[in-house]
């Protein structure tokens, strides 16, 4: 599993180049490209605080609202089959469909 880095609810990625000697990565989550890199990971991380708070910074001087990560909400595409056993399995129980995937998102990550 990767390692991410946090700051303010952004995530990046923790990326080496050897060829560069340098540590890079992204900021994951948002459209259009947040990048950063350091040769230590202090400096990485630095940079990675740096690009965020640049980001936002940025979007209060241009007066539009900053993407954020993650938002709770995504498509997932299913077999017809899986859908239909999804359906039936969250009528059983009567629960809606949303709650039954989120329980075993959350079974499995947790």
């Amino acid at each position: 599993m990767k390692e991410l880095l946090h700051y303010k609810d952004y995530y990046g990625t923790i990326e080496t180049s050897l060829e560069d000697n340098v540590l890079y990565g992204k900021v994951v989550g948002i459209k259009g490209l947040l990048s950063y890199e350091g040769t230590t990971l202090a400096e990485l991380e630095k940079d990675f605080k740096g690009v965020v708070d640049e980001y936002l910074n940025d979007c209060q001087r241009r007066g539009i609202k900053p993407q954020v990560s993650y938002k709770g909400n995504f498509n997932v595409r299913v077999t017809p089959k899986l859908h239909r056993d999804l359906v039936v399995y969250a009528d059983q129980r009567d629960e809606s469909l949303n709650s039954v995937v989120r329980e075993a998102i959350e079974k499995m990550i947790y």
